[in-house]
């Protein structure tokens, strides 16, 4: 008589392939690290154009470096009397040439716009 259960004996073959669909898994992997690997590279890109307070750069502005950023920064500082610089850019508005984002000791945000000879010609609280 026939023994009722009668089929593969579990662990009988291979311990790493045995009901598994190996592509299957493979496919699963593959998929699990290329998410990963998108919300990794979208947070990098969202913290590098913040500027601690979620505001970001806008695509119409571009990040300043150099002897530029260097002397924008010191015109907005000298403007706001001391404080935090958190990024200087170009000013997509067409108010000045450059604009520096300034945290100011108080906690108050100022926006300040810096011509291209290097003068500040306006002021934006809260920005």
């Amino acid at each position: 008589m026939p023994f009722l259960g009668a089929g593969p004996i579990l662990g009988s073959g291979s311990p790493t392939t045995e009901g598994i669909d190996m592509n299957r898994v493979r496919k699963l992997v593959v998929g699990v690290a290329a998410l990963a690997t998108v919300a990794l590279g979208g947070a990098t890109v969202a913290s590098a154009v913040s500027n601690g307070n979620g505001d970001a750069q806008r695509s119409d502005e571009t990040a300043l470096t150099g002897d530029t950023a260097t002397k924008v920064k010191d015109a907005a500082l000298a403007k706001t009397g001391g404080g935090t610089v958190e990024r200087v850019e170009t000013d997509g508005d067409g108010q000045a040439a450059y604009e520096a984002h300034v945290l100011k000791s108080d906690g108050t945000r100022v926006t300040v716009y810096v011509n291209k000879q290097f003068e500040v010609v306006g002021t934006e609280s809260g920005r």
